[in-house]
């Protein structure tokens, strides 16, 4: 400990540099990385960044990640995960309804997207700054999104719809366009409070029914 530096601060300082045992340590990179990623960008995001924000130190990082790149898939993977939670818990709201199964999920989505800190998809985020089509994370984007249209074409299918990859295709492009509109007009903007208006009036031209709204 220097002259000037307190007690309190060395100690912080050798708890930065302590190594964190493997699990621990890449819950707590995971986490730090989720939040600088999706609030900065990740090519604006360093390891030196991630590591801070841990409390970790940088050898800590590569036992766990043997690169960034590496570091930035397991954001992803993580990332998948919540987003498809958020699907799948707005579909259980009805099930066995998938006309309203689609509807809640434009509803809770409105509401997510009007969050003040909401900083849109984190794929469509990472797909911006990646630009190689070939890149393992634009790659990874690409299979998030097919899944998600996937799920939408099974729900569109079951509910009637008379074009069912119409009308999915249509409710993904909502979905996207939400995203967008959350980043340039703001969250909790109009476009993003119309959208499960617009969705509903879409399901139900598709499957025979009057808007639920």
């Amino acid at each position: 400990m220097s002259d000037s530096e307190t007690p309190k601060a060395a100690g912080a300082r050798r708890a930065r540099g302590t190594q964190t045992a493997g699990p621990q340590a890449q819950q707590h990179l995971l986490r730090a990385a989720a939040e600088l990623f999706y609030r900065e960008g990740v090519r604006a995001v360093g390891v030196d960044a991630v590591v801070e924000r841990a409390g970790v130190n940088k050898m800590s990082l590569y036992r766990q990640f043997s690169s960034k790149d590496e570091l930035v898939m397991a954001y992803l993977e993580q990332k998948d995960e919540q987003f498809f939670g958020y699907v799948e818990k707005s579909f259980a709201k009805h099930p066995g309804e998938p006309a309203k199964q689609l509807q809640q999920y434009f509803d809770d989505l409105a509401v997510r997207a009007s969050i003040d800190d909401y900083r849109g998809c984190p794929f469509v985020n990472v797909s911006v700054e990646f630009p190689d089509a070939t890149h393992p994370a634009r790659q990874f984007v690409f299979r998030n999104k097919e899944r998600l249209m996937a799920r939408l074409l099974e729900l569109t299918t079951t509910a009637g719809a008379d074009d069912p990859v119409a009308l999915a295709n249509g409710l993904g492009l909502m979905i996207e366009g939400v995203y967008a509109a959350s980043q340039t007009y703001g969250p909790g903007c109009g476009p993003i409070l119309a959208a499960p208006k617009v969705a509903a009036q879409l399901i139900a031209a598709a499957c025979g029914g009057s808007p639920a709204r």
